[in-house]
């Protein structure tokens, strides 16, 4: 990978960059020369010059990550906005209250828009940037029983990306949004549990259940953090210069239509 792509001089922001595909995305940016600061509410083991701690779901957090940049990197050349997840409980739409759904938003949707809101205007001021909204398959195949509110999050997030790069492209800003399917993570594995909790039966038979609800995936597995960070990378290079505005569903099949 190293030899086709490079990233060198390119300073980087990527959200929730301590475990799963935000883990793979920072090691393989910094593989690939790009300057990373990482942020996420714990830093597991980082240098402090590479992680600023915030919890993204308040302003407060955005603004303080937003000042980091500026005050350790002079701005941003790509923005990848990893941050997401879920925890509302199993039980349908009925088992969602107000706080459940605010919470979803607050995690899945918010953190992007505060923080593109403070460093997208100084792409803008340099003529050039990439910006990188890590979506969800859950958009189009949402489970009902556990991920209602965590998809309609990543469906708001989706448009708001799409709206975001028909405004910033002619600027020099490139938008583009990465819809993994199920990954192998820590996070995918709790909701395995959630789920096997919910049905009475035990972890493996939590991910049958998931994978039997999103129709199968046709490779037989789900996708690993490497390969969504590969996908990452490559949409963050100058090798991707005419991109923007566009999705790139990266699920092993599980969507069945185009």
């Amino acid at each position: 990978m190293s030899d086709f792509l490079t990233l060198k001089g390119k300073r980087a922001l990527i959200t929730g960059g301590t475990q799963g595909a935000g883990a793979a995305t920072v090691a393989l940016f910094r593989e690939l020369g790009a300057q990373v600061l990482i942020t996420a509410r714990k830093s597991v083991d980082l240098p402090e010059a590479l992680f600023v701690a915030a919890d993204l779901t308040t302003p407060e957090g955005c603004e303080a990550v937003a000042n980091t940049v500026q005050d350790r990197m002079g701005g941003t050349d790509i923005i990848v906005h990893m941050l997401g997840g879920s925890s509302a409980p199993g039980g349908g739409f009925a088992a969602l209250g107000d706080l459940e759904w605010q919470a979803e938003l607050a995690l899945n949707l918010l953190p992007a828009l505060r923080l593109d809101r403070a460093l997208v205007p100084g792409m803008i001021i340099q003529g050039a940037g990439v910006v990188i909204h890590v979506t969800s398959i859950q958009a189009r195949l949402p489970l009902p029983e556990a991920t209602t509110a965590y998809a309609a999050a990543k469906v708001a997030l989706s448009v708001y990306s799409k709206s975001l790069s028909k405004e910033v492209s002619p600027k020099g800003v490139r938008v583009v949004r990465v819809a993994p399917g199920w990954m192998e993570t820590v996070a995918s594995i709790r909701l395995a549990e959630r789920v096997a909790a919910d049905a009475g039966t035990d972890l493996d038979g939590g991910r049958r259940i998931i994978m039997d609800r999103l129709g199968g995936i046709p490779i037989g597995r789900p996708s690993k953090p490497d390969e969504i960070a590969n996908l990452i990378a490559f949409l963050a290079s100058d090798r991707a210069a005419s991109i923007t505005g566009t999705e790139y569903v990266i699920d092993g099949g599980t969507v069945p239509t185009a």
